[in-house]
Parts: C-alpha cells; sequence; structure tokens
C-alpha cells in the first residue's frame, strides 16, 4: 500500500520515463512508468505498485550504445531500450554520472589514463622489478638457492663435458685461484664479511666457447676455451672468476631468476601456458645477460679481489684484447702459440684481420655469457680497469 505522499508525487513528478518492469519470477516484462522524488524510485503500471529507495538500486552506468537496465533489490529490473530517453530522466531527477562514468566518456581521459599506465608499467619494468627482484633474492634461504643451482647445472650439463685440460693445468688453476680466494676472504673478514661459499668447475663446451658462468647456489663454471683463450694466464683467470665472484655475492643468479619468474607470469597472463614458461626458467637463466647494473657491480667486486692478492686490475684489459682478437679470428686464437711464438700472440693473429664469418663471435662470447659477453661495452670496462690500477 502507498502512502498518501507517494501518490502525490506521482503527480508532481517533473518527469516520468516509460519501462518495462520485470518482477525477477518470470521473464514477461510489465509495460509501467517510472520516476524519482525525495530519494525514491517509484513505478507504476496495470499490475504493480512499487516504492524503493533509490540509494538501493543498482543504477547502470551510462554508455554509447545499449539498452539501460536498474537492478531492483529484490531481485526485479527496470529496463528502457530508448538510452537518451532514460540519461536525460536520470539527469532531470538529479543523478549525474559518476566521476569514473565520466572519465570514461572522455577520450583525454582515456588516452591519459593510457599514456599513465604505459608510464607505470616501464617505470616498474626499469625502476620497480630489479628492486623487488633484488629484495626478494636477499631473502631466499641458501638452501634453496643450492636446489635452484643445482637444476640449472643439471640443464648445463647437457652442453658440457668433463674438462680436456689435463690434470695439472686444471690443479694449477685451482691452486691459483685457492690462493686469490683466500687472500680475498681474509681481507672481507676482517671487514666483518662473510663469503658465499663457492665452487669452481671447470668444462669442456663446444657451445658455450670461451666463457665463464656464476649460477645460483655458487657454483663457477670455467670453460676449456676460456683458458685457451687466456693462454693459461692464471692472473687474468683470478679476475675472471673474481667477476664471477661478484655475482654469487650480490646474488645475481637469483635476482634475474625472480625477474625472469616475474616477466613469465606477466606473460603466462596474456598468452597462457604458465606451466610451460616456468619449465624453461632455468635454462633462461644459463643463457641470459645480467643486466649493466650487475655486470658494473661485479666487475668492482673483480677489482677488490685482485688488489687482495697483490693483482693489477689492468690484467683485465688482457681478458677484453683476446675476446675481441677472439670475435675476428675465432678459433685460431684458442691454438696453442707456435714454440718460437711470444706467449702473447696466438697463431695466426698478426695476419687475421678480416671479421670472423656472420655469428661465429656473438654465438661463441654472448650466446651464453652471464659476465663478459655482455653491456656495458668492451671499451668502457677496459677504461675501467685502467682507472682502477692508478
Amino acid at each position: 500500500m502507498w502512502a498518501f505522499e507517494a501518490v502525490t508525487a506521482m503527480h508532481t513528478s517533473p518527469r516520468r520515463l516509460a519501462v518495462r518492469y520485470f518482477d525477477g519470477r518470470s521473464s514477461r516484462a510489465q509495460a509501467a512508468v517510472a520516476w524519482l522524488h525525495d530519494g525514491e524510485l517509484y513505478v507504476l503500471g496495470p499490475t504493480v505498485r512499487l516504492s524503493v529507495p533509490a540509494k538501493q538500486v543498482r543504477w547502470p552506468e551510462r554508455t554509447q550504445r545499449g539498452p539501460r537496465v536498474a537492478r531492483l533489490p529484490e531481485g526485479g529490473s527496470l529496463q528502457s531500450v530508448d538510452p537518451a530517453a532514460w540519461d536525460a530522466w536520470l539527469r532531470e531527477a538529479g543523478r549525474g554520472d559518476s566521476a569514473v562514468v565520466r572519465l570514461q566518456q572522455s577520450w583525454r581521459a582515456v588516452f591519459a589514463s593510457l599514456a599513465l599506465l604505459v608510464l607505470l608499467t616501464v617505470a616498474g619494468y626499469i625502476w620497480g622489478l630489479p628492486w623487488a627482484s633484488r629484495e626478494v633474492a636477499h631473502r631466499v634461504p641458501d638452501s634453496v638457492e643450492a636446489r635452484v643451482g643445482e637444476v640449472v647445472l643439471a640443464q648445463l650439463e647437457g652442453f658440457t663435458r668433463p674438462s680436456q685440460l689435463t690434470e695439472q693445468e686444471q690443479r694449477a688453476i685451482e691452486q691459483a685461484w685457492e690462493k686469490v680466494l683466500a687472500a680475498h676472504r681474509a681481507a672481507e673478514a676482517a671487514r666483518g664479511v662473510v663469503l658465499r661459499p663457492t665452487r669452481l668447475l671447470i668444462r669442456h663446451s663446444e657451445d658455450i666457447g670461451p666463457n665463464a658462468l656464476a649460477l645460483p647456489g655458487g657454483a663457477m663454471l670455467l670453460t676449456d676455451d676460456m683458458v685457451r683463450l687466456l693462454q693459461h694466464d692464471t692472473r687474468v683467470i683470478a679476475g675472471v672468476l673474481g667477476h664471477e665472484l661478484g655475482h654469487v655475492q650480490h646474488r645475481h643468479g637469483m635476482r634475474m631468476l625472480v625477474q625472469v619468474s616475474v616477466m613469465g607470469a606477466a606473460s603466462s597472463l596474456l598468452w597462457g601456458d604458465f606451466s610451460g614458461i616456468l619449465a624453461t626458467v632455468p635454462l633462461w637463466l644459463g643463457q641470459a645477460h645480467y643486466s649493466r647494473e650487475a655486470e658494473r657491480e661485479s666487475d668492482a667486486y673483480s677489482v677488490q679481489v685482485l688488489r687482495a692478492s697483490g693483482i693489477p686490475p689492468t690484467v683485465m684489459v688482457t681478458l677484453f684484447e683476446r675476446l675481441a682478437l677472439f670475435e675476428r679470428c675465432g678459433d685460431e686464437v684458442l691454438k696453442a702459440p707456435a714454440p718460437d711464438s711470444p706467449p702473447s700472440v696466438p697463431p695466426a693473429a698478426a695476419a687475421c684481420k678480416a671479421p670472423a664469418p656472420t655469428g661465429q663471435g656473438d654465438e661463441k662470447g654472448g650466446r651464453w655469457g652471464l659476465g663478459f659477453a655482455s653491456h656495458p661495452a668492451n671499451e668502457e670496462r677496459i677504461a675501467f680497469f685502467r682507472a682502477a690500477a692508478r
């Protein structure tokens, strides 16, 4: 039963709208009129007399096209096939569009929102993701990182074989590195810094080429080709391993794994196949490059390692010079020097002026390089190590 005030409002309402009323119990529509007055929605038809507080009605957002449907509290609804009449009716009743709807209907606001979204996405990728990955990586338990490292190493085993260097050659490298590592550990202990555990693995690989890799958990892989490229110079090899120790100490491997995982999850939301992406994450970790920031951090760490053993940082210049020579000459540089050649001159180096076959340098030195075949540019790094020796 409607109160007298409601019936009076029916005659004084500024505007009534023809609607179709559905009671929520059947699919039959009833012709009716509706109006708004003093915060109440009134609906009047041949078989319906209804009064509902307007704030309890779920009003539709205004769109360019399509019918308007208002949801009533008891499951009923009002529909109008004339969107323009419906919108004008609500405006006259004082129910204008919300701020969200006004923004949605403005192409300027949509464009600004899109630009802001792109800006936030780029900022998150450049600054937010590295920061988050660093914080997460430093909170990963050592046991978890060790298991991740074993998974990565197991996948890399498909690309490596036992070292072809003689036992004497391998032992010479291991002993020289142990001496350098001991001096660095003592220097760090004096500053109250504890080194993370590491282990050196010397492997032969025709796919990785002259390189050194640092894996989560502390495994550092040194290839036979890198040893041959450096002509068994243990001082330069110490600088190479010092760089990789920097990756281990800063937990760059776990940081990159976190970033790859986040990017994989985001890609899966867009493209699907979440399980397939996660299954390839360990291999991605073995193939991807570290960021420039990570490389610079590890270069600086290598300087600390060399200085602790009294080795001048300029020995690293030899590394980049030989990498450049390898890019030009290819596998010829990896051959043993002729008996009458000075140790610093690889065979055919003087005659080799043309670039290596297309892609050879990239495949050997860049495809797998976690450390030395990625950014920043070699020229910048050479300048850094020369400046560090002053």
